[in-house]
């Protein structure tokens, strides 16, 4: 077994299919990428449960041993997003108002992980509540990108991403709210999958904006995505929002080809702002899907592509939905607690040193939002410009299966460089908000590097449920630029 890496090149199916034959065992795989992990520190983790992934190894091993029948991971060493609940592990959402959580219960995508085998490692590094573009935002310190140490991950599940690409863990979960899975995907040259909202269930995933967050799988090929994917998927009653959707044979769909596809590229998203070398990566993309029997039109999404609107809309419902949720901090039942002479102190001096600034500047923001008197201007209004990009999305997927656009308009940025401009930090999200707002899926498929060598990401989006036909595309980039 290699020792500086978690079985380069090797597939998650490849792996199981070798822990049932016995050509691998499951412990030290486990210990291999533990082993990593401390090698190539990236501030990628925030808790790692040596101990437990050790444990469940043991556990498939055994099975392994027994002839019994093993789930689709089994074995598989992968980290969860710290905004995922498990059962007995530290939970913080990267905040120091929940630095010493413990949880009594796992999420359902957790339960499911752990039903199907998987090895979970610990918890990832991210920024604080989700709420971020550049996983700098946390009470633990900024991950750093594998690509260069001196650059971000993108946000805000930063720590996701970038265990991936330094091979820390084979897969992992994070969640997008407005771009946190497929960002952090683009700038460290994996693959990273949002799923319709409703696919997966977000039961004990700690809630930044309600209507927006989906937790997804980040991998370092798509059709391991596809995999992970398919384990999370499906209906939870313990979700009112979990759709009754049946759920496909997601890798199989990697193997479908892209011959008959329309695939739109909105104009919108090609306009000013985009990096040359950016735009260069993304049509070398979409010439390879064009290539292998793709047709290619040009289409319109003027609401949903229009910063004014897509940007605008979206930190008014986020926020919004962000003041409401994180209400429940208040230091009474859990978390951190500032000791004050009467309740309000408490309250606010909990608040005040619990949560960082970019958590206070998007809770104030949202209860302005909220207000008597400012309610219809903003959060009505915001709530009137998503059905019109919800529109926009609609119309599109009438003349072609799929939309193809950049994930960014640049690659990752140096760290500290966006921190002191928050309008500039927010703009990194320009082609990805507007997803979130009509709850369809997206996914980031790396399509080349910037003359620095930087990843860049390809972002391919369907249509509501639409996941197999997103993956189908993804998969044909990958093949024919790996």
């Amino acid at each position: 077994m290699p020792d500086d890496a978690v079985f380069p090149g090797q597939t998650a199916r490849g792996l199981t299919d070798g822990i049932r034959t016995g050509a691998h065992a499951a412990r030290e795989i486990t210990k291999t990428a533990l082993a990593h992990i401390q090698r190539t520190d990236l501030n990628a983790f925030i808790t790692i449960d040596e101990e437990g992934a050790l444990k469940a190894a043991d556990v498939v091993d055994q099975k392994a041993a027994a002839g019994a029948p093993l789930g689709p991971l089994a074995g598989i060493p992968i980290a969860l997003k710290d905004v995922l609940c498990t059962k007995g592990l530290r939970t913080t959402c990267a905040s120091k108002i929940l630095a010493n959580f413990i949880p009594p219960y796992d999420a359902t995508a957790v339960t499911r992980l752990r039903r199907a085998d998987a090895i979970i490692l610990g918890k990832l590094n991210m920024d604080e509540f989700a709420m971020g573009s550049s996983s700098e935002n946390s009470h633990f310190g900024a991950v750093k990108n594998p690509r260069d140490p001196t650059r971000v991950t993108g946000g805000s599940s930063g720590g996701s991403a970038a265990a991936v690409a330094a091979d820390q863990a084979f897969m992992t979960l994070g969640s997008d709210t407005g771009g946190s899975i497929r960002l952090p995907a683009s700038f460290c040259g994996v693959v990273g999958l949002k799923p319709t909202y409703g696919r997966v269930s977000r039961y004990g995933l700690i809630a930044y904006a309600s209507s927006l967050d989906q937790i997804g799988p980040f991998a370092r090929s798509v059709e391991d995505a596809a995999l992970l994917l398919r384990v999370i998927a499906g209906h939870d009653p313990r979700d009112s929002t979990s759709a009754r959707v049946p759920v496909p044979d997601y890798p199989s769909a990697c193997q479908k080809g892209v011959e008959g596809l329309t695939i739109g590229l909105p104009e919108e998203f090609f306009g000013e702002g985009l990096q040359p070398d950016v735009r260069h990566a993304v049509m070398q993309g979409v010439e390879i899907l064009e290539k292998n029997g793709a047709c290619i039109r040009e289409i319109s999404l003027p609401i949903a592509g229009h910063p004014s609107y897509a940007i605008a809309a979206y930190y008014i419902v986020a926020t919004a939905e962000a003041s409401s949720n994180l209400s429940r901090y208040d230091g009474v039942k859990y978390g951190f607690r500032d000791e004050a002479k009467n309740l309000i102190d408490m309250y606010v001096q909990t608040r005040s040193k619990g949560f960082g600034a970019e958590v206070k500047r998007r809770i104030m923001l949202g209860t302005y939002a909220l207000s008597a008197g400012y309610y219809d201007a903003y959060y009505r209004k915001a709530q009137q410009v998503r059905t019109l990009i919800c529109r926009d999305f609609a119309r599109a997927y009438e003349t072609c299966d799929l939309i193809a656009s950049p994930v960014s308009p640049t690659p990752a940025f140096k760290l500290g460089e966006k921190l002191r401009d928050p309008l500039q930090m927010y703009l990194s999200d320009i082609y990805t908000v507007s997803v979130n707002l009509a709850g369809i899926p997206g996914i980031s498929v790396p399509c080349g590097t910037s003359p620095a060598g930087l990843p860049i990401g390809l972002q391919l989006l369907g249509d509501a449920f639409a996941e197999e036909t997103i993956l189908r595309a993804a998969a044909v980039v990958e093949r024919e630029l790996a």
